[in-house]
């Protein structure tokens, strides 16, 4: 009770994010009884019909589903890799960098994308990549035959994957450099002395400083594993390209807000939520287990 009244203050302070996340967080999970029912809007949670796992059963014999589903496996563990990958190279390499105001230049310069919406960034990389645009120039230029990148599956889905590591590298690598910033730097000092040299400092201190942060980096990745990009996927796409882009999240918009499909929307998002519960679980117990080390 000593503790509660010297740190009230604190607790009045939270009230008003719990409150805001148990109505917008909390309160919206009572609408997944949709999943169970043929929901109808004017009859409500209450009068709809209750149909049990029908839902379930009828998204998972549509045709298109187990393309949607490998689609959203594909393009996220390439997204997650790419997550931890890139930002990794470019905080090793610029920790390396002794100019500092070079240093600060690349890292502003590359941490730009990331505060643009992907309504402007999506704009941007369709006329890049358009017919017209500057990559068909040059290939035109080169005397090779242009490409149709935002119609073409192939092409298509490697322009999701790598736009989307363009936007959040930059992000990725300065909470990487803060995390080799914390390595204690009397452990460089010592490996000099001892006649390691850079790149067996990186292998054996930078690498292994960063590993707790890289580890809680990969546990939150791999819960969004189900989460291919709704909104950069839903401005860059179009119905050409459904083959190798559409995900669940794009699924389930147009089976819930075009077709009028509530009960299988609601269904669909059900099965991805408790997915990617289920792996954030795994992960997090393997961090634990393995490395020891615990998020909270």
């Amino acid at each position: 009770m000593r503790t509660f009244r010297k740190e009230y203050p604190l607790h009045i302070m939270l009230i008003p994010g719990v409150i805001l996340t148990l109505i917008y967080s909390y309160g919206p999970m009572a609408g997944l009884v949709m999943a169970f029912q043929n929901f109808e809007p004017l009859s409500g949670f209450f009068k709809s019909e209750w149909v049990g796992w029908d839902n379930f059963t009828y998204v998972f014999h549509l045709p298109d589903f187990k393309q949607v589903f490998w689609n959203t496996i594909l393009i996220s563990i390439f997204k997650i890799v790419l997550f931890l990958l890139v930002p990794l190279i470019l905080a090793l390499l610029l920790n390396e960098v002794t100019k500092r105001w070079f240093s600060r230049l690349v890292q502003s310069t590359i941490f730009l994308p990331f505060f643009l919406s992907w309504t402007v960034l999506g704009g941007i990389v369709i006329e890049i990549f358009s017919l017209n645009g500057p990559v068909n120039s040059l290939l035109s230029f080169l005397g090779l035959k242009e490409i149709m990148f935002m119609l073409d599956n192939g092409w298509f889905r490697g322009i999701i994957i790598g736009s989307d590591v363009w936007k959040s590298m930059g992000y990725n690598m300065i909470v990487m450099l803060a995390a080799i910033t914390g390595i204690n730097g009397t452990l460089y000092e010592a490996a000099e002395v001892d006649g390691a040299g850079r790149w067996k400092q990186m292998l054996h201190i930078t690498l292994p400083g960063m590993l707790p942060m890289l580890i809680l980096l990969g546990v939150l990745s791999l819960g969004n594993i189900l989460n291919a990009g709704f909104e950069q996927i839903l401005i860059m796409y179009n119905p050409t390209v459904y083959e190798g882009a559409d995900i669940i999240d794009t699924f389930v918009y147009r089976l819930g807000l075009f077709s009028q499909q509530f009960g299988p929307a609601a269904a669909v998002g059900l099965f991805k939520s408790v997915i990617s519960l289920g792996l954030v679980s795994i992960a997090y117990y393997a961090a634990y287990k393995y490395n020891n080390y615990r998020i909270f």
